[in-house]
């Protein structure tokens, strides 16, 4: 039945003929007119959708207003672009960002537009030529660090990186248009055909390799006459010294490569321009005592102590975690250092960049002063060595989210392959421990606290939804891959589709059914009465979850602006997006299940969650019947069909996959010869054949 359903849904659908993302319209003039407030004023409009002069209150021309949506229309989780209105000055500062419209769910229905607009507070005064970046500095970040930080909003990170990158995907597209900033080309890509035989010398004759150094007397004499100009001992009491002896190659050509490292790290960095084509390596060494980064510095993030310009505007690098080896005759140094220059925002290997050193002193002992210089070394790689691309295809920026949650990602693939171990391949093992019940409530405990509340990873119907208007044309994929986290839950539970049905996830991954367990041993350790519906009544409540999902699907294409609104089905986003900060009825909607769930077993999984019945489609996947059955299963012996709190087992003793919540409950039973009737038949008889 639930075919037809879906399958008339989705014919239904492909006829409603959504608006795609790209297709994004301008608001009209007068929209955009009253969000400008004096001394600002919307000039005439330009060529491109959505883009205006700015002037100020003498009718002069200072800047730009734009919409974001109709220039850099990345769809966010409800499938549509966030779209913001973004005053910019003709030197690339934010002057503000107003938010004009968002479908976002988690601030739709969830917290609230509050915290994003405070969010977007954060732009003004800001310049596009600052390296941003949305998140606190890893490990706390060096002090003093180039990198700008955006504070983000708990709970909506993915939903404020998307807000973010469109902030910046659109300023650097009018940027290159209207201010001339950048290099408007296409940037040039290493030639792999071009093989020429070098050595570490040709490279500094042709000036590859480029040296900039700097002696503790030339720090002292930068923070000379400033509060910092005693706070380093050490270059005071070698003046002549080196601070910083630092050489720069671009190693994107691969006879430049040759002449600087072994064979492993030459198909190291093979093997990266394969994963990462669109990133320009560029190799560091420093003999001197600045380091090229300061000691909080995490790996595979952006050098705290290194950035970089081209044309006026930020070159954003990052670290490329790799420890390379180099043959004779390049200098001895005393750090090294391969970092990644990201062509997609323009960079451009043979056009003039500048490489800036920042060189920190602290004043103070308790919260002291920080003070700062800047050493730069200009540089371009050769013309030979590069091609012009005619075509670059951009690449979604989905990398900063999975490094910005790399320890948690780790935690979560540690716990995710600890548990598809335990129930799988040792699920006999499991299930037969005598305190069985102790451990799986402590593995629920942590998918509450860490998967829900700490990582966020509370699988949705929203989701679902998104993917489903994407594969229509109503949004994109990759609006997934701004939350890898979520990501990583969701690849686990459609492998358990394949191994064991919906169990895998409504039994073990979701926080929110985890909830609700609690809630049912709340009700035992209580003494409370436990209310069970009767088989035929169960069997139909069965059915109201497939409804459910049906009538989301419809609203989600035929009324798409009420879907965030009907999604409210799910208590998830109340009791573990918010932790039930919100309006009281949706609190008292998300604990009355909790409340109930101590007198009936997990009413909301059983019978109501859309998501639910989701996963017990995707569970038709399944290859196999995991759960052992004897022959006298169901006749005569009920004991595990009793037993089943889920009522997933039939009387013939047959097992319901779709209902299966994976407890392992009836497999105890079943490899128990103190508990399993037709185990405790046989040992009898064979105790009176032995007699």
């Amino acid at each position: 039945m639930w075919r037809i359903i879906v399958g008339i849904l989705f014919c239904a659908a492909l006829a409603a003929l959504p608006v795609r993302a790209a297709d994004w319209p301008p608001a009209d003039r007068a929209t955009i007119e009253a969000l400008i407030v004096p001394p600002y004023a919307l000039g005439e409009p330009m060529e491109e959708p959505g883009v205006y002069h700015l002037l100020n209150s003498g009718g002069a021309e200072i800047g730009y207003a734009f919409e974001t949506g109709p220039l850099a229309p990345l769809p966010g989780f409800s499938g549509k672009p966030i779209d913001m209105l973004v005053l910019l000055q003709l030197d690339g500062t934010i002057i503000d960002v107003r938010l004009m419209t968002q479908n976002e769910p988690v601030f739709v229905s969830g917290l609230g537009e509050a915290p994003f607009r405070e969010f977007l507070e954060q732009y003004p005064g800001l310049s596009i030529t600052q390296p941003l970046v949305v998140g606190v500095p890893y490990g706390g970040g060096g002090s003093g660090s180039d990198l700008t930080y955006l504070d983000g909003v708990t709970k909506a990170t993915a939903s404020v990186r998307i807000a973010h990158e469109s902030i910046l995907a659109a300023a650097l597209q009018v940027a290159r248009d209207k201010m001339g900033g950048m290099a408007g080309g296409t940037p040039a890509r290493p030639d792999m055909t071009v093989e020429e035989s070098l050595t570490w010398q040709d490279l500094v004759d042709e000036g590859i390799a480029r040296r900039l150094t700097v002696t503790n007397a030339e720090v002292d004499a930068a923070f000379a006459g400033t509060i910092w100009a005693d706070d380093d001992p050490e270059a005071q009491a070698d003046p002549e010294g080196l601070f910083l002896d630092l050489w720069l190659v671009d190693i994107g050509a691969p006879s430049v490569q040759k002449a600087v490292f072994e064979p492993a790290t030459v198909e190291e960095l093979a093997r990266l321009r394969a994963v990462s084509p669109d990133d320009e390596p560029l190799l560091l060494l420093d003999a001197g005592r600045h380091g090229l980064v300061s000691e909080d510095f995490v790996r595979n993030t952006a050098p705290d102590r290194l950035s970089a310009d081209q044309g006026g505007f930020p070159v954003a690098l990052r670290d490329a975690d790799m420890f390379p080896g180099f043959l004779p005759g390049v200098p001895e140094h005393e750090t090294a250092m391969i970092l990644r220059a990201d062509r997609r925002l323009g960079f451009d290997p043979i056009t003039d960049w500048t490489l800036k050193v920042q060189a920190v002193r602290e004043h103070g002992m308790f919260q002291p002063e920080i003070g700062d210089t800047h050493f730069t070394l200009d540089y371009v790689a050769p013309a030979r060595f590069y091609v012009v691309p005619e075509v670059v295809k951009p690449r979604p920026a989905w990398l900063e989210a999975i490094v910005n949650r790399q320890t948690d990602l780790a935690i979560l693939s540690v716990f995710l392959v600890g548990l598809l171990v335990a129930v799988g391949p040792g699920m006999h093992w499991l299930a037969a421990r005598r305190h069985y019940t102790t451990i799986r409530l402590s593995i629920l405990a942590v998918v509450v606290g860490f998967i829900g509340y700490w990582g966020q990873g509370q699988l949705s119907i929203v989701t679902v939804l998104a993917v489903l208007r994407a594969t229509v044309g109503d949004g994109s994929f990759a609006v997934l891959l701004y939350d890898p986290f979520s990501l990583l839950v969701w690849a686990v539970a459609i492998l358990g589709f394949v191994l064991w049905g919906r169990g895998l996830f409504c039994g073990w991954l979701c926080p929110f059914g985890a909830m609700q367990e609690f809630a049912h041993h709340l009700g035992r350790l209580l003494r409370l009465p436990q209310i069970e519906a009767g088989p035929r009544l169960d069997a139909w409540l069965k059915r109201f979850k497939y409804l459910a999902l049906a009538l989301l699907i419809a609203v989600a294409f035929l009324i798409p602006d009420r879907a965030e609104k009907a999604a409210e089905i799910e208590p998830f986003k109340t009791a573990i997006t918010v932790g039930f900060q919100r309006e009281w009825f949706y609190a008292a909607y998300a604990l009355g299940w909790l409340v109930l769930g101590t007198i009936f077993f997990k009413g909301f999984c059983r019978y109501v969650c859309p998501l639910g019945a989701f996963m017990a489609i995707g569970g038709l996947l399944r290859g196999r019947k995991w759960i052992e059955r004897r022959a006298e299963c169901g006749a005569p012996c009920q004991l595990c069909r009793v037993k089943c709190q889920y009522g997933a087992i039939k009387k013939t003793g047959e097992i319901q996959y779709d209902e299966c919540f994976q407890c392992l409950d009836c497999v105890t039973i079943f490899d128990d010869p103190k508990k399993c009737v037709p185990l405790i038949v046989e040992t009898r008889r064979a105790r009176r054949e032995a007699a």
